[in-house]
This record gives C-alpha cells, sequence and structure tokens, in this order.
C-alpha cells in the first residue's frame, strides 16, 4: 500500500540493509532480539552462539540507529512487532532490488576493456550469457589462487563439475585482480571496480567517473553518511558478484551463488577483532576514495608541514623528558 511505502521504517530499511546488514528475516530479528534482551539479564552475551551474537548486534545496531523503536517493541504487541519488521525488511529488500537492477547494466561499462568493445557482446538485460560462461565474467569470477587460463580449470568452473562456495572469494576483488597466496590481505576489497559499484549506490552513479565530492546527493547524503562502513562494503562486493553471475535472482536461498554464505564470509573477516589493524587501514583507504572530505578518510599529516615539526618537537621533548626522569 502507498501508506507503507512512504513509512519512515521503509526508508531507513534502505539504509540500514545497504549499510549495516541485508541477507535477513527482519520480523524473525526483532522478535528474537526482544527475547534475548530479557535473555541476557540472566546470561552473558559470550554464551551465546557465533550466529546469535551476530544477530544481536545487528539487532542493537538498528535500535541505535531509529530512536524510540526499542520502546515501540516492547509497547508493541507480537502483530506490531512483526509489522515493523516487515516494513523494515521491505525497505531493505527494496533497496536490494533497485540496486541490483541498475548495477547490472552498469558494470558492462566498467569491465569493458578500454576502448573497446566487449567480445562476444554481453546484453544489459539478460545474465544468462555472464558468469563462468564468458571469458570476461569468468576471468573476474575466478576464484582467487585458480589460473583462470589454465583450460582444465576454465572447463571444470563451467561445467559446473569444480563447485565455487561462497567462501572462496573471487578475484576481482583485489587490487588489479592480483592475489598474493602469501599475504592474502595485499590488495583485498581494494578495486577499481568495487569502487564504481560503492559509488554508484552511494554517492549517486553520475559520480564514478569523476573526484569525488562530499557535496554530491545521493543515498549516502540522504541519510547523513560520511564514512564506508563494514557493512555496506560486505553488500557492495556481494551485490558485483552477484551482478556478473550468471543467476537472474538474487535471493537469500540461491545456492548457485551462495550470495548469503559469501557475504558472511566477508563480514566474518571483516568484524574479527584479531584483524581490526587491517581493516582500520581498509577503511581509512575507503574512506579517500568515496568521503575524501570527512574526518574518517585520516591522511597522515605532511612530512614537512608546520604541524609536523611542531608534532615531532614535542616528540623529542617528551622523550628526553622521560629520559631525565628515567635517570634522575
Amino acid at each position: 500500500s502507498p501508506s507503507s511505502t512512504s513509512d519512515p521504517l521503509v526508508s531507513h530499511g534502505h539504509h540500514f540493509g545497504r549499510t549495516v546488514f541485508t541477507l535477513c528475516n527482519y520480523p524473525s530479528l526483532l522478535t528474537n532480539g526482544i527475547l534475548r534482551l530479557e535473555q541476557l539479564e540472566d546470561t552473558p552475551l559470550e554464551d551465546l552462539s557465533a550466529e546469535e551474537r551476530r544477530e544481536h548486534r545487528v539487532f542493537e545496531q538498528l535500535l541505535d540507529s531509529y530512536p524510540g523503536l526499542l520502546e515501540r517493541l516492547k509497547d508493541g504487541s507480537e502483530e506490531e512487532i512483526l509489522h515493523v519488521g516487515e516494513l523494515i525488511g521491505k525497505g531493505a529488500a527494496g533497496a536490494r532490488g533497485d540496486d541490483t537492477k541498475t548495477l547490472k547494466s552498469a558494470v558492462l561499462d566498467w569491465i569493458s576493456p578500454r576502448g573497446e568493445a566487449i567480445q562476444p557482446p554481453l546484453h544489459r538485460n539478460s545474465k544468462i550469457d555472464r558468469g563462468f560462461n564468458h571469458e570476461l565474467t569468468g576471468s573476474l569470477l575466478c576464484p582467487a589462487g585458480l589460473d583462470w587460463n589454465d583450460p582444465r580449470i576454465k572447463e571444470n568452473l563451467r561445467s559446473g563439475e569444480m563447485l565455487v562456495c561462497g567462501d572462496q572469494w573471487p578475484i576481482f576483488v583485489y587490487t588489479n585482480h592480483i592475489y598474493d597466496s602469501e599475504d592474502p590481505w595485499c590488495g583485498l576489497l581494494r578495486s577499481r571496480l568495487l569502487v564504481y559499484a560503492y559509488k554508484h549506490v552511494f554517492t549517486s552513479p553520475s559520480s564514478v567517473d569523476r573526484e569525488p565530492k562530499a557535496t554530491r546527493s545521493g543515498n549516502a547524503r540522504l541519510h547523513g553518511m560520511n564514512s564506508v562502513t563494514i557493512g555496506s562494503l560486505a553488500y557492495i562486493t556481494t551485490q558485483v558478484r552477484f551482478t556478473l553471475s550468471s543467476s537472474s535472482v538474487f535471493s537469500r536461498t540461491d545456492t548457485t551463488t551462495d550470495s548469503e554464505t559469501f557475504y558472511h564470509s566477508l563480514l566474518d573477516l571483516l568484524e574479527d577483532p584479531e584483524e581490526c589493524k587491517e581493516v582500520d587501514e581498509l577503511l581509512t583507504w575507503w574512506n579517500r576514495q568515496v568521503f575524501p572530505a570527512s574526518s574518517a578518510a585520516k591522511r597522515a599529516i605532511s612530512a614537512n608541514s608546520a604541524l609536523s615539526k611542531i608534532q615531532q618537537r614535542r616528540i623529542a621533548l617528551k622523550q628526553a623528558t622521560n629520559a631525565n626522569v628515567a635517570f634522575s
């Protein structure tokens, strides 16, 4: 109904799905979340399974991002909770569908060899000839660590004899599509294709070919977003992988592209506290690409600037003072 499409919860679902968590049954997320709040009065969060902890983290982020939602859920009937979940889910699914649709065509412009047409041509509205069926999309989707130029591997991927699971990441997620098995973090999630897709969705399609400007209106600006989130990075990467595939419907239950496993495997890495140094560096790099004017894109201070000289002097004085204290 028109009233439910314009409901602020649907709009919130658009943004929450893109930036925090997309492949989710929102009515059950809310129902479980409310029950878990009571459970956590007696049970520590650490006693829950990893899946339950992630679900609860998403639930808490949803509450934090929408003022008054917790009270509405606590005071509401079971029907009201389900209705709220359906509205948010409708927004998340709607945004996902819109992005899938626009990326399907746009991605062909980004993967075309410079100044040449894709051969044989790929259709903008049909995906049947994408995936491992086509030389170009196949070379991008080939799992990192496998050689697409090996005829046997290519044939096994095309025939389906070699099944690709969601946690086998495609080579397109790496800078210049180069994977270093000795250093798998090197270039991970920093490919030009991902940056184009991210800008297309978040800062508006017209910003892809230009220098990013903080003033451009787009989904990010509409929602006051000024830094790249872990969820948005996993979302865009999952969208691009799906766009290059030959599957026609993006769904949680699609076992061919295994999108849900892929999405979760990225979140597993990016949310792992052990990896926080690499993840922080990755997010700073992304903020420089997409939101260069924001404080999240913190740049290193210019080596010979007055500010750097003052800081160096302060460090030197501090060290001298500490040394004097130590020896006194």
